[in-house]
């Protein structure tokens, strides 16, 4: 076992038993329907999510950070498992409140040491940060190293999406009502890109097959070291992925991780969506 312990949260996607597998503790961010409140991946599984998103005038879902208690109950869950040092890897400070959740956590336990590293990206960008501190934690770095090569890495992050439609963008107040209107008339297929913390639109076009392959064309823009796929319920998901990892030519298709978008940051997307994130190589 590592002396090095890495947690993140519910919002890198990383399923439950993937985490597991990994050794990876999750803290579960909360998402609710109504006056119905759970923990995303705990009381309430991406599928289980997405069923109830798109259940017929389902209440729109809401999302809010992890108390800092549960970062707390987790930092000790890991001390208690024989960790000597915590690194705990969290959503963009400036998309959630969990980064500030996840370092108050910290304060509590100001005897134990706890590493807090803004990953700057959501989704599964932030799962690929936390998976390679896990392989340094492996590997036998200490939690300061752990802490400082994965902030040293973070700008080399990215995540593309292509969105079904632009409705979610404009619930979560990324663009006006009258943009989404004239969206949804004239088909647009948005593309977003996670990057240094912004959700940035970069291009939209106006059917899904050149969503996809203006995606493909931004993913694969330069080498890639780690390389993951994620969607919501995504139909073309399969080809979407072996045309990413023939083209990308760097990446083994068994190394490649596939994910659902899970209730932290599906409200965000919608469904329909589908993406890659990307570890890229050092310039």
């Amino acid at each position: 076992m590592s002396p090095a312990a890495i947690v993140t949260d519910s919002a890198s996607d990383l399923a439950p038993a993937r985490a597991a597998e990994l050794g990876i503790t999750v803290v579960p961010l909360l998402v609710s329907f109504g006056d119905q409140e759970f923990q995303a991946g705990v009381q309430l599984s991406a599928e289980e999510f997405w069923g109830r998103m798109t259940a017929p005038d389902a209440p729109f879902p809401k999302t809010a950070a992890a108390s800092p208690v549960a970062f707390r109950d987790a930092y000790e869950g890991a001390f208690a498992g024989g960790a000597d040092s915590v690194v705990c890897i969290t959503v963009a400070a400036s998309l959630s409140g969990t980064f500030k959740s996840a370092t108050l956590g910290r304060e509590m336990l100001p005897e134990r040491e706890i590493h807090v590293v803004d990953s700057d990206t959501a989704a599964f960008g932030e799962a690929l940060l936390a998976i390679l501190a896990r392989d340094l934690a492996e590997a036998g770095r200490s939690g300061a190293e752990i802490a400082a090569e994965v902030k040293d890495r973070a700008p080399d992050v990215e995540a593309i999406v292509c969105l079904d439609t632009l409705e979610y963008l404009r619930r979560g107040g990324r663009i006006s009502g009258a943009q989404a209107v004239i969206g949804t008339l004239l088909s647009v297929k948005p593309i977003i890109a996670i990057h240094n913390g912004k959700v940035d639109k970069i291009d939209q076009v106006r059917t899904r097959g050149k969503a996809r392959e203006r995606a493909i064309e931004f993913v694969t823009s330069r080498p890639i070291e780690r390389l993951a796929i994620f969607h919501s319920m995504s139909p073309d998901l399969a080809e979407f992925r072996d045309e990413v990892i023939a083209r990308a030519g760097t990446v083994a298709a068994g190394a490649v991780e596939t994910a659902i978008i899970g209730p932290s940051i599906g409200p965000h997307l919608g469904p329909g969506a589908l993406g890659a994130a990307m570890l890229y190589r050092k310039a």
